[in-house]
């Protein structure tokens, strides 16, 4: 697989501990942003802000700084950032470093060209999003505790966002654009697997019909009496034998021959 052949090459340059690493730069950057003043953390954010123009005049670390940038009050940022921490270990222990650092990367860099395409301005958001979509895929049945009472399966919290992201594009369309850019990696990472299962699962319904047609269809069965045509479809409690000829007959007829 390319994949493990990259891993192999490539995997002792990858980052160990990447998605827990943003978590603690996000958490970094909120305590900068708590202790400086306000026209400073403006000037701040700014730096690290995912801006198309500036990018284009060599700006580039923006296309990866946006995500420290943290999003909500106080509480929110903390327990998004912890929330975030233990995704990535569970996405580390699931792929290993490599797989985590190509994920992650891609999605960064599939957001920063559909960014410098059509000009939206990238956040975190995404990342939370992607991150949590790889984790429900490889862990539907995992359990997390919502607003630390709740236990819910990480497979529903995946449908719950997705769903508020197709009602937000069905009320604004312009954020399809954003959420394809920003999901791309996810539908490379897990699409083939999907579409392939659901061929299986479409061959495996085909088979079944087939064979349940075939067992219910006389002309596949497999005794046939050579008197009077019935078969083991006909009469389950029929005895076929097989006569010095090489025919087959049934119990009925051969009891009718023996008394006739």
């Amino acid at each position: 697989m390319l994949i493990d052949k990259l891993d192999q090459k490539l995997g002792r340059f990858a980052i160990p501990g990447l998605i827990q690493a943003i978590a603690v730069l996000q958490l970094v950057t909120l305590g900068l942003f708590a202790f400086i003043a306000p026209e400073a953390r403006v000037a701040f954010e700014r730096l690290l802000i995912m801006n198309p123009d500036e990018v284009m005049q060599g700006e580039v670390w923006r296309m990866i700084t946006y995500v420290f940038i943290p999003r909500g009050s106080l509480l929110w940022a903390i327990v998004g950032a912890m929330f975030l921490m233990w995704l990535g270990k569970g996405l580390d222990e699931a792929w290993g470093a490599f797989r985590v650092n190509l994920y992650v990367f891609g999605g960064m860099l599939s957001l920063a060209i559909g960014s410098l395409i059509f000009g939206f301005v990238p956040d975190q958001w995404w990342l939370y999003l992607t991150t949590l979509f790889a984790f429900a895929s490889i862990y539907p049945n995992e359990e997390m505790m919502l607003y630390f009472i709740i236990p819910l399966k990480m497979k529903w919290l995946a449908a719950l966002s997705a769903g508020f992201v197709a009602v937000a594009i069905l009320k604004q369309p312009v954020y399809l654009i954003p959420a394809f850019f920003a999901l791309l990696n996810y539908f490379i990472a897990f699409g083939p697997g999907f579409l392939k299962g659901r061929f299986a699962a479409v061959k495996v319904a085909q088979r079944r019909e087939r064979y349940e047609s075939a067992s219910l269809d006389p002309a596949d069965s497999f005794h046939r009496c050579s008197v009077c045509g019935k078969t083991e479809q006909d009469d389950r409690t029929l005895d076929f034998r097989v006569t010095d000829n090489g025919d087959e007959i049934c119990s009925e007829c051969r009891k009718a021959r023996l008394t006739s």
